[in-house]
């Protein structure tokens, strides 16, 4: 099924405003709840973006911007969960292994947290664990902050862009797994030219 046939079959119909909530609920949860890590995000996006192109009265501009504040908040509310909730039952532990755990952690995000939550936006299922897992190590708020506004900016309103551009481009129309995937392969491939990097020096 290609994605127009994805968007005439399941949205056809739907207003407007049940548009722009449901993606927006779908992000938040993907982002914000642990128990949501298998909603597929990336091809979530692409067929926003296909959904405003193809139908004359949803706004791109209002649904970016829903989806970037939606990957936003759900991000900010695993990092508040990790940090109150995970720091709090993990650190009463006197186990070795859990405290090497936390040590570990912390020493991770005090090094590369920032480029870690930009670059979990594009990784299926790792997106969702990364957020608490940095309130877990403590990593600092306002660090955190900031990756999370650049990569709800740069994923979300990305690959939704892309989305809606690809709709007047007919060879794209059943292609938007390959471009999801093409996203994650070059950001993998960005990480482990880093994570090299970092070893020779």
């Amino acid at each position: 099924m290609t994605i127009s046939d994805w968007v005439q079959q399941y949205l056809g119909t739907a207003t407007p405003f049940l548009i722009y909530v449901l993606l927006g609920a779908l992000v938040f949860i993907e982002t914000g709840i642990l128990i949501a890590f298998f909603i597929p995000g990336d091809s979530i996006l692409f067929a926003a973006g296909f959904v405003a192109a193809t139908r004359h009265d949803t706004n791109i501009v209002i649904l970016v911007s829903i989806i970037v504040l939606a990957a936003f908040f759900g991000d900010q509310i695993g990092f508040v969960l990790g940090r109150k909730y995970g720091r709090n039952y993990l650190g009463k532990s006197q186990r070795p292994a859990i405290q090497k755990m936390i040590k570990r952690s912390e020493d991770f995000y005090e090094k590369y947290g920032w480029t870690a939550v930009v670059l979990a936006r594009f990784y299926p299922w790792i997106r969702t664990f990364i957020p608490p897992i940095a309130g877990l190590g403590k990593m600092n708020y306002y660090k955190f902050l900031s990756a999370n506004i650049f990569g709800a900016l740069l994923w979300g309103a990305g690959i939704t862009t892309l989305g809606f551009y690809a709709a007047s481009i007919p060879a794209l129309d059943g292609s938007s797994r390959q471009i999801a995937g093409f996203f994650i392969f070059l950001t993998i491939a960005i990480t482990i030219k880093n994570f090299v990097r970092s070893k020779r020096n």
